[in-house]
C-alpha cells in the first residue's frame, strides 16, 4: 500500500489526475475570504475608523452576494462550461481583494468585499460541481474530502501569515489575494474540463424554453424532503464555524489577552484539523453505510468546541476547543457536499450545488448580522464578555440542533432518481 493510500484511503489515486490538481489549485483562494481576516479583524478597526461591532461588516459584504450569485453562476456553468466561469471568478477575486490594501475609507472596503463575495459565488459551487464531474462514488467522495483538506491547509498557512504580518503593516495581509491572478492564468491555459452532453446541448439550443424548463425541473427537485433538507443542513456547520470566524480575534484578544498572532494560531489549528477530518471522508464513505451517524458526531463536537473556546481561560484551553470544532466542521461539510453531488442528474447537478451553496452563504451573512444585535440588545445588562459568550452560545446550538433535524427529515425520505440509479 502506497503512502497516499495508507493516509486518504483505496482513492487517493485522484491526486495524481493534472484536472483534479488544477481544481485544487483554485480551490486555495476562495476559503481565504474569511479565514485570513479573522485573527485581524480587531487589528483592522483604528485604520478603518470603524467599531468592534462594525468590523464584522467585512464579513457579512462577503458572504452576502454568493446568496444570488451562486445559483446563477451553477446555471452559467451548467449551461457554458465550468472553466470560463472559474477563470473570471479568480481574476475579480484577486483584484479586488488586494485593492482593499490601498484605501482606508471603510465604505470602499465594503464595496471591495461585495465584489470579492461575487468573485466567490462563481468559485467554490463551481469547483465543487467540476469534482462530480469528475469522480463517482467514493472516489468522489475522496475527491471532495481532498479539496477539504486543501481548503484546510490554506487556513492554516495563511492566517499566520496574516496574523504575524499586520504587526508590521495591516495592508500586508490583503496582498495575500493577488496570488489568484497566476492561478487564473494556469488554469486557462491548462484545465481542461469533462465534457456534458446535456449542458453542451444547452448551449447550442439556448432557447428561453430551455432555460424555463432547466429552472422547473432544478425547483422541482429542490422540493423534495430529502434534497430540500439536505441542503438546508448543509448550512448549518456555518454558522458555528463563522461565528469562530467573526469573533475569534476579539475573544483571543480582549478576553483572553492573547495576540493577533495567537488568534491566527487558533484559526490555523482548527483549519488543520478540518483538514485532517475532511481528509478521511472517502475512507468513512466506504467504511459506514449510512453518514447519519458520523454527521451528528461531527454537529455534536463542532459546537461543543466553539463553546470551550468562548469560555476558555486562555489561548491553550481555547485550542482544545477549536481542534474539537474544526474535526466537526470538516466532516461535516465534506460529508455534506459529496451527498450533495449525488442528489441530481449531471445536467443539474451546478444548480443543485449552487444552491446547496447559496444557501450557506445566506447562514454565513445573516450570522455576523444576527450575533452583533443579540450583543448590543444584552451588553447594557450583562456586559461585554457575557454577551459575546451567550451570543456565540446560540449559534453553537442553533448550529447543531438544525442540523441535526434536517438530518432526521433526510434519514425517513427516500432517495432520489440520482441516488437510485449510482447505486
Amino acid at each position: 500500500m502506497s503512502t497516499l493510500d495508507s493516509l486518504f484511503g483505496d482513492d487517493a489515486a485522484v491526486l495524481g489526475d493534472t484536472s483534479f490538481q488544477l481544481l485544487l489549485l483554485a480551490n486555495l483562494l476562495p476559503p481565504l475570504g474569511t479565514a485570513l481576516l479573522s485573527p485581524v479583524l480587531d487589528s483592522l478597526i483604528e485604520p478603518f475608523g470603524t467599531t468592534a461591532t462594525d468590523i464584522g461588516l467585512m464579513m457579512s459584504f462577503f458572504t452576502a452576494p454568493p446568496i444570488v450569485v451562486i445559483p446563477l453562476a451553477g446555471l452559467l456553468a451548467d449551461r457554458y462550461g465550468r472553466k470560463p466561469v472559474i477563470v473570471t471568478s479568480l481574476v475579480l477575486f484577486g483584484v479586488a481583494g488586494s485593492a482593499i490594501a490601498l484605501t482606508t475609507n471603510f465604505r470602499v472596503v465594503l464595496g471591495l468585499r461585495l465584489l470579492q463575495g461575487v468573485a466567490f459565488g462563481g468559485l467554490t459551487p463551481v469547483l465543487i460541481t467540476s469534482i462530480g464531474d469528475l469522480y463517482a462514488g467514493t472516489r468522489e467522495a475522496t475527491a471532495q474530502g481532498l479539496r477539504f483538506t486543501g481548503s484546510g491547509l490554506a487556513q492554516t498557512v495563511f492566517p499566520l501569515i496574516a496574523g504575524a504580518t499586520v504587526v508590521i503593516a495591516w495592508q500586508l495581509p490583503f496582498l495575500i489575494y493577488a496570488m489568484a491572478l497566476p492561478i487564473a492564468l494556469l488554469v486557462a491555459l491548462t484545465f481542461e474540463e469533462p465534457t456534458s452532453p446535456d449542458s453542451t446541448a444547452a448551449a447550442t439550443d439556448g432557447g428561453a424554453e430551455d432555460d424555463g424548463s432547466y429552472v422547473r425541473d432544478l425547483l422541482a427537485l429542490v422540493a423534495k424532503p430529502r434534497v430540500l433538507s439536505l441542503v438546508l443542513a448543509r448550512g448549518t456547520p456555518i454558522v458555528v464555524w463563522i461565528a469562530f470566524l467573526t469573533y475569534n480575534s476579539i475573544v483571543v484578544v480582549r478576553i483572553q489577552g492573547g495576540t493577533p498572532g495567537e488568534a491566527g494560531l487558533l484559526v490555523a489549528l482548527g483549519s488543520l484539523a478540518y483538514a485532517t477530518a475532511a481528509s478521511q471522508a472517502g475512507r468513512i464513505t466506504s467504511m459506514v453505510d449510512s453518514r447519519f451517524v458520523p454527521l451528528v458526531v461531527a454537529h455534536t463536537i463542532l459546537s461543543a468546541g466553539f463553546v470551550l473556546v468562548l469560555y476558555a481561560p486562555g489561548v491553550g484551553v481555547a485550542a482544545v476547543g477549536i481542534l474539537l470544532s474544526g474535526a466537526g466542521f470538516g466532516m461535516a461539510l465534506s460529508l455534506y457536499r459529496s451527498i450533495v453531488t449525488g442528489l441530481a442528474p449531471q445536467r443539474m447537478r451546478a444548480g443543485v450545488v449552487g444552491l446547496s451553496e447559496s444557501n450557506g452563504r445566506l447562514v454565513a451573512t445573516l450570522t455576523p448580522v444576527l450575533m452583533g444585535a443579540l450583543i448590543t440588545a444584552t451588553e447594557p445588562q450583562l456586559g461585554f464578555t457575557t454577551a459575546l459568550r451567550l451570543s456565540g452560545v446560540t449559534a453553537a446550538v442553533i448550529g447543531g440542533g438544525a442540523g441535526v433535524g434536517c438530518l432526521l427529515v433526510a434519514k425517513l425520505a427516500g432517495p432520489t432518481a440520482a441516488e437510485r440509479a449510482s447505486r
